[in-house]
């Protein structure tokens, strides 16, 4: 078996003398789909800005490629190949489609065939008409485009979408999910949070259920398929 891409091992994280996680766990292998889900606060977003380094555990490790990268700032964590799309999706108002791509254009993991404006453009082609508008005046799913651009313009090697087509209207859902799976075909790695369930089952390798900090299930999608009706109390569908 190859080593996990990404280990994440019984991280302890607080909000002031609050535990969000507690004893949180869950892996990544290359080239996988996972989902984290669970009701609304109950610690997914938690579990993404620990990775992150935008939260620091206070307990625990999370390995990226073999390397302990709990507690490093966002920005080392960004270098080393983790791409996020964050919750509410938070493009720069002020910079234009154009901007917002070229403003994070990376390829420190070396990649052979990186990821560039053409390539994003022609996953989107939305985004190449509007290439001079300034963020804020896009559409929420234009947004979204963005944001998911934005992180591909960095190379990563794992993608997190946070609230992957929350608020999106089903069209743009549509065109967020043929995405995703174009990018899983290309063997990106991706965890992914969303409640869109039945789109979810025919992309995941692997789900995690999270209630109350820890992960309380996991396994297949068809796994999840066939417990679903005993899960729903934890999935809040």
């Amino acid at each position: 078996m190859p080593a996990p891409l990404l280990d994440v091992d019984h991280i302890d994280t607080f909000y002031g003398p609050s535990q969000a996680l507690s004893g949180m766990s869950f892996s990544v292998m290359p080239g996988q789909f996972v989902t984290l889900l669970g009701r609304n606060g109950m610690g997914k977003t938690t579990s993404v800005k620990s990775v992150m380094g935008l939260m620091s555990p206070a307990r625990g490790t999370i390995r990226f490629d073999g390397k302990n990268i709990a507690g490093l700032p966002a920005y080392q964590v960004a270098r080393a190949g983790i791409g996020l799309v964050p919750e509410g999706r938070q493009v720069f108002p002020n910079l234009t489609v154009h901007e917002n791509l070229v403003a994070t254009a990376h390829n420190r993991q070396g990649q052979a065939s990186p990821w560039t404006q053409e390539k994003i453009y022609a996953l989107f082609p939305r985004l190449d008409e509007r290439s001079g508008n300034l963020g804020a005046n896009l559409s929420g799913g234009e947004q979204q485009m963005l944001a998911i651009g934005r992180a591909l313009m960095t190379n990563p090697r794992l993608l997190i979408l946070d609230e992957a087509t929350e608020g999106l209207a089903p069209l743009i859902r549509n065109d967020i999910w043929h995405c995703l799976t174009e990018l899983k075909a290309s063997g990106l790695a991706i965890i992914c949070i969303d409640k869109n369930l039945n789109s979810l089952l025919p992309l995941a390798d692997h789900h995690y259920i999270v209630e109350k900090g820890r992960v309380v299930w996991s396994g297949s999608s068809t796994e999840l398929r066939n417990q679903r009706e005993q899960l729903q109390g934890y999935m809040g569908v």
